[in-house]
């Protein structure tokens, strides 16, 4: 499917950033204005056959970190033989398109939003001319800009048109999770009353069990998608065609290598005018993350209102051609010796007593030198079970347990296999 590639959410100062483009890049130029409450536009429209998103928030000054959905608007894709598109509200500032459908090479699309103040939000026409295919997406291990050991992963694609000069990427990368401490039983805490009614009793209420497992907890998938803008240009080469591009470098260090790794990679087809704004918003970006960190401000791109500057917005709505290939690859491929790099804990078993003092309890506590305990972390579901505790260590309990992820891979990711998944 495809993705909005502008997932901005927070604006620390505003800057409008004014551009002319002809045949060549120019830089944007830009000026300071104070903070407003800008319409933030995402929206890409692909040559894929599927139900395509527009995604519509309120830039939020830095101090807040919530973002701020618009609700409520009218959203419609018109093309240049005035067909229509529309789109419906499926969430929160998500709007999907009603029907199916892929834009076409040489036809012009444009985008309307009308908010519920009545103020509406048109683009200037766009289209794709480009396209290219990509032809190999592989990985090799090496070293990155800085000398650090690891995984690059490039593409190479081929442009039958000769026409493609500027590209953008993304990729959706997912991993294996095998939590290392997984046991087939683990605890299953019923009817739990930290408090005692009564006052008196120190005592607490519960039922404790060890039982099999119900869902798988041992192997577990975890996908996460590209935040920072890749781009590429073969404007000034002798063939159009991408050649051994690094869209991806994975320290060899780093968890999600540690069993099974799959890569699928997005590679659009850029206007000029589209290339030139993405590569600004990235040069003016003081974050590695502009998708999802704090702005320095706001792009004025192809997208204005009918109430002029009086109502700003921040987007770009991007007609692009599109085309994808999927890796898939094993640590053992590429370190058949090496150890595994480390887990996100070190996952050491522990013991702590089993039961506490009733919160509720108004005789003398005596003081406790000893952690939280089992049945308060369990409640919580801070811990897996390991094993019987035999050891009598002071502050010792019944159970040897773990951090909840080392024998719960859910904690980190889902238990269900995706669609895609190659063993």
């Amino acid at each position: 499917m495809g993705r909005i590639i502008v997932i901005m959410r927070r604006v620390l100062i505003i800057v409008l950033f004014s551009f002319s483009l002809v045949s060549c890049i120019d830089p944007f130029e830009f000026e300071t204005e104070s903070f407003e409450n800008a319409l933030v536009i995402q929206a890409s429209l692909t040559n894929e056959n599927i139900n395509h998103q527009v995604l519509l928030s309120r830039a939020v000054p830095f101090e807040d970190s919530i973002s701020a959905p618009e609700r409520n608007a009218q959203v419609v894709v018109r093309d240049d033989s005035q067909n229509e598109f529309l789109f419906q509200e499926t969430e929160a500032g998500t709007y999907e398109s009603i029907t199916v459908f892929a834009a076409e090479r040489g036809v012009k699309y444009l985008l309307e939003v009308i908010t519920t103040d009545g103020v509406t939000y048109t683009s200037a026409p766009e289209s794709f001319e480009a396209v290219s295919e990509v032809t190999n997406v592989y990985a090799e291990r090496g070293t990155n800009d800085v000398g650090d050991e690891g995984i690059n992963i490039y593409v190479d694609g081929v442009d039958p048109t000769g026409n493609a000069n500027y590209y953008r990427y993304e990729y959706d990368e997912t991993y294996k999770i095998i939590a290392p401490n997984w046991t087939s039983v683990d605890f299953k805490l019923t009817n739990y009353e930290p408090c005692n009614p009564d006052n008196t009793d120190p005592s607490i209420i519960y039922d404790l069990e060890v039982v099999s497992r119900e869902e798988e907890q041992q192997v577990c998938y975890k996908t996460l998608s590209s935040q920072n803008i890749i781009q590429n240009s073969t404007a000034n080469l002798s063939a159009s065609a991408v050649d051994r591009f690094g869209v991806r470098f994975i320290s060899g260090e780093d968890f999600i290598l540690s069993h099974r790794y799959s890569i699928l990679v997005k590679q659009y087809v850029q206007s000029v005018d589209a290339f030139s704004y993405y590569q600004s918003l990235e040069n003016f970006s003081s974050s590695g993350s502009v998708f999802t960190d704090i702005q320095p401000g706001f792009l004025n791109g192809n997208i204005t209102s009918d109430v002029g500057d009086e109502k700003k917005v921040l987007g770009y709505f991007e007609v692009a051609s599109v085309s994808e290939k999927r890796l898939f690859f094993d640590y053992r491929d590429f370190y058949p010796t090496e150890p595994l790099p480390l887990y996100v804990n070190k996952c050491v078993p522990f013991t702590a007593p089993l039961e506490h003092v009733s919160y509720c309890f108004s005789g003398p506590s005596g003081g406790n030198p000893c952690a939280q305990s089992l049945i308060e972390r369990m409640n919580i579901n801070l811990i897996s079970y390991v094993d019987q505790n035999e050891l009598g260590e002071e502050c010792a309990g019944p159970y040897l347990v773990v951090a909840r992820e080392c024998g719960d891979c859910t904690v980190l990711g889902s238990n269900v296999v995706p669609d895609f998944w190659v063993e």
